[in-house]
C-alpha cells in the first residue's frame, strides 16, 4: 500500500516546503520508505534536500545524472530519483522543469480534423486535452509509486499545471495554515479548489488529511481567531493537535540541510526541532492509518 501526500495553500512563504520536506525527513526515519515529489520549478524542496545529503556525505554533493523534465519525457521517471538517506528519496526539480507546461502542450493537442467535422466538439475536445495533460505525472508516478510507502509532492503557491498535476496524482491533502488573515484567505482559496478539482475529473479521488496551523511568532489572540475561523471553515476536527511555532532554526536549514541526522551532535535546537517535528508526523500517521492508508 502506498499513499500520495500532498501539501499546499495558495499563499507563498507560508511555510509548505518546509513542513513537507521535514515531515518526509521524519517518515524516513520512522522507517517508511517515502519519496519527495519536487513539482515547483523553484526546487527549494530539491534544495533543501540536497543540502541534507551534503550534511551527511561530508560536504559531497548529490550526483544528479538526470533532470526529472528528461525522465517524464521519456516516461520513466524512475531513472530520476536519488537516493537521500536510508528510506528517503527525492525526484528532483531543476532548471529545465519550467518547460513541463510547453512539453505537455506538444504532447497532447487537440485532434483538429475531429474539429474541423464537428465545430461544436471543440469545448470537449479541449477538456480531453487538458486532462491528458493534467494526468500525465500522475500515471508516470504510478510506475514507481508502490516501490514506497508515502509519496510527498511539494508545489508551488499557484494555480498552474504543476499543482493540478500534482492535485490529480495525490491520495491526502495537508492544508498548511500560517495564523495570518493572508494565509486563511489563501486556504480557503485552495480549499475551493480543490472541490472543483475533485467534482470536475472522475479519476481525482483524495481527502483533506488536515489543516497544519503554523505560528509567525508567539501565539496571541489574533492567532486564536484565525484558529477558530480556520475550524468553522474546515471543521473542528480538521486542525492537527500539534501546532508549528516559529523557529528560527528551521530558516537554517534552507542553507546547511537538516541537522538532526545523529543525534548526538545535535544542539537542543536541533533536538527541539526533530521532537516537534516526530510529533506532528506520528499525528499524520495515525490519521492515515485510521484511514487504512498506511500500513505499520
Amino acid at each position: 500500500m502506498s499513499t500520495t501526500l500532498l501539501f499546499g495553500n495558495m499563499k507563498g512563504g507560508v511555510g509548505k516546503t518546509t513542513n513537507s520536506v521535514m515531515v518526509a525527513y521524519q517518515l524516513a526515519k520512522m522507517g517508511y520508505k517515502t519519496l519527495v515529489c519536487d513539482l515547483d520549478p523553484q526546487a527549494n524542496a530539491t534544495q533543501l534536500l540536497r543540502r541534507t545529503y551534503g550534511l551527511q556525505h561530508d560536504g559531497e554533493d548529490l550526483k544528479i545524472d538526470k533532470t526529472m523534465m528528461v525522465a517524464l519525457s521519456e516516461q520513466d521517471i524512475k531513472s530520476a530519483i536519488v537516493e537521500i538517506m536510508e528510506n528517503l528519496y527525492l525526484l528532483p526539480s531543476s532548471e529545465d522543469f519550467k518547460s513541463y507546461p510547453d512539453f505537455l502542450e506538444i504532447t497532447f493537442m487537440p485532434d483538429k480534423e475531429k474539429i474541423t467535422e464537428n465545430p461544436s466538439s471543440l469545448r470537449s475536445e479541449m477538456a480531453v486535452v487538458k486532462e491528458q495533460r493534467i494526468s500525465y505525472f500522475a500515471k508516470q508516478l504510478e510506475k514507481v509509486k508502490n516501490e514506497y510507502d508515502v509519496v510527498v509532492i511539494d508545489v508551488p503557491p499557484t494555480l498552474s499545471v504543476f499543482t493540478d498535476s500534482a492535485i490529480y496524482a495525490t491520495d491526502e491533502v495537508v492544508i498548511v495554515l500560517q495564523t495570518q488573515q493572508r494565509s486563511l484567505d489563501g486556504a480557503e482559496t485552495f480549499f475551493e479548489y480543490l472541490q472543483q478539482m475533485y467534482n470536475s475529473y472522475e479519476e481525482v479521488d483524495f481527502d483533506i488529511l488536515g489543516v497544519l496551523p503554523v505560528l509567525l511568532k508567539t501565539r496571541s489572540g489574533l492567532d486564536d481567531q484565525i484558529l477558530e475561523d480556520a475550524k468553522e471553515d474546515f471543521g473542528e476536527n480538521a486542525l492537527f493537535d500539534l501546532i508549528i511555532h516559529h523557529m528560527e532554526r528551521l530558516k537554517r536549514y534552507d542553507r546547511t540541510g537538516i541537522a538532526d541526522h545523529d543525534l548526538t551532535k545535535a544542539d537542543i535546537h536541533d533536538r527541539r526541532i526533530n521532537h516537534i517535528y516526530s510529533e506532528l508526523t506520528k499525528e499524520i500517521t495515525e490519521r492515515l492509518k485510521s484511514k487504512d492508508k498506511l500500513n505499520g
